[in-house]
């Protein structure tokens, strides 16, 4: 069966073409982003991958690295999926740097020589291999693709994990950016689908109903649960045409704010947000 993308290092391939074709890059760091990379390469430069069926491959993780990520596994895999992008991506590199704003002007190295083996490999282009290797994979439209925080006032929407959730909860907490930087938990990115998403979790509400509780769950495409849009001041749940609320939960001193789902009013305060997005 033919596959778009294979493990970085777990694939049978000819020698003598893996060194023609130049190996593994070797300016990248650690581990992380060779997969991307190399697949990739063996499509857009006259190869192909292939995932056989009767193949039975062992690979087993153990419960943490044994190397160390002297830049931090994050940054680490920014530099090496940076150096795949400016490689490999062309004009659609715009895409993973609208999934991964913490990329911009972040250092990859120098990556002249992967961009003459390119040249003298004569690869196609990536909009060569959407077209013929990965056609499934649908482009988002630029101007809905966008990336930012969602504040009410001096708040900002926050993913938060938990011992006992198996999903991360939902909560408002101040505002947490510096220097331009927006912590992860923080960060949401408004899809072509009208998603609002963090990664491969999706703003989910439980049910259609008022005071429906507001919750992420995996993206779906064509979950009318998951489909949100912007009407002024409103974040809007399109199936429902309720808006996005909050709604306080616990006394006083231990009081938090719950998302919920409820009937649009414009004096509500507390369901005016500001998406604040790029």
């Amino acid at each position: 069966f033919r596959t778009p993308i294979i493990a970085g290092g777990l694939f049978v391939i000819n020698k003598a073409w893996f060194n023609h074709l130049g190996k593994y890059d070797s300016a990248m760091d650690i581990w992380g982003g060779e997969n991307f990379e190399i697949s990739f390469r063996v499509w857009m430069c006259g190869g192909s991958l292939e995932i056989i069926p009767c193949s039975r491959v062992g690979h087993v993780f153990r419960k943490k690295h044994p190397y160390v990520f002297p830049e931090g596994n994050a940054n680490t895999y920014i530099k090496n999926t940076k150096r795949t992008a400016e490689v490999w991506m062309d004009e659609f590199k715009q895409y993973y740097y609208a999934a991964r704003p913490a990329a911009q002007g972040r250092p990859f190295g120098n990556v002249q020589s992967r961009v003459e083996l390119r040249k003298k490999l004569k690869c196609h282009s990536f909009k060569w291999y959407l077209e013929n290797v990965y056609p499934e994979l649908r482009i988002p439209e630029e101007s809905l693709y966008q990336t930012g925080i969602i504040k009410q006032r001096k708040s900002c929407l926050e993913s938060r994990k938990s011992e006992d959730q198996e999903l991360p909860i939902l909560s408002l907490n101040p505002c947490n950016s510096s220097k331009g930087t927006v912590p992860k938990a923080q960060e949401w990115t408004y899809t072509y689908n009208h998603h609002v998403r963090q990664q491969q979790l999706c703003l989910s509400v439980y049910t259609l109903f008022p005071g429906s509780q507001v919750l992420l769950s995996p993206c779906k495409e064509g979950d009318n649960k998951q489909r949100w849009g912007k009407v002024g001041s409103h974040i809007e749940h399109i199936a429902s045409r309720f808006c996005l609320d909050t709604e306080t939960i616990g006394d006083t001193n231990e009081s938090i704010k719950e998302l919920v789902i409820n009937p649009c009013e414009s004096t509500a305060m507390s369901q005016r947000w500001d998406m604040v997005m790029s």
